[in-house]
């Protein structure tokens, strides 16, 4: 039986790191039958600190007997799940199985919310860098499947965010499934009672568990 674990990423703008983005989620990963862990980024520091950071976590998961790997991240906890799925340069041990991303940061070359990027960039990034930490950029027909939603009105991750990471998906051939509910605002999290955008966690169960079978 294959063992899977799936790792949550929290938003808050590689700043801080949201409560409600955390434990409740992996509770709910829980309640589906997904074995869960939050995992707490290193803050404030630069590129690649928080990835390097992230990979020596799913080493360890690995290490511990998990055969999948799935990451669930928010806002630029998704941005940082993004880059551990795609960035080339993981080892062995650190590769990703699939991915689970809601109102993700997942450009660093088109508008998004400044001082995440600030933080993790500088102010004098290059243009190579900013290309190099864009997930769309970072897509290859042999990336894993990914799980996208968004809201039309977040106003601090602009909804283009996922557009360009689902164009270069579909570009490349990978598996994906994309939601963009029109309303409600940035940071949901599992967006309960949130109207239309509650359902993100009925849609993404059953991905989840095409990713990876419940036991039994």
């Amino acid at each position: 039986m294959t063992s899977t674990h799936m790792i949550v990423l929290p938003g808050g703008g590689y700043a801080a790191h949201a409560p409600h983005e955390a434990e409740p989620v992996a509770r709910w990963l829980g309640e589906i039958g997904v074995q869960a862990s939050v995992f707490r980024y290193p803050l404030n520091v630069r590129h690649p600190v928080p990835l390097d950071a992230l990979r020596a976590e799913i080493g360890r998961r690995r290490a511990a007997g998990a055969q999948r790997i799935g990451l669930i991240g928010f806002s630029a906890g998704g941005h940082l799940a993004g880059l551990a799925a795609l960035a080339p340069g993981a080892a062995p041990g650190e590769s990703v199985d699939f991915a689970v991303l809601g109102y993700a940061i997942t450009s660093m070359e088109t508008e998004t919310y400044r001082p995440a990027r600030l933080i993790l960039l500088g102010e004098d990034a290059s243009p190579r860098l900013r290309r190099s930490t864009s997930l769309d950029a970072l897509v290859t027909p042999q990336s894993p499947p990914f799980f996208v939603w968004h809201t039309a009105e977040d106003a601090y991750v602009p909804p283009e965010h996922t557009y360009r990471l689902a164009s270069a998906l579909a570009a490349s051939g990978v598996p994906h499934a994309v939601h963009m509910f029109t309303h409600g605002p940035h940071g949901l999290g599992l967006a309960e009672d949130a109207g239309e955008a509650a359902s993100w966690t009925t849609l993404a169960t059953a991905w989840i568990h095409e990713q990876a079978p419940p036991p039994g």
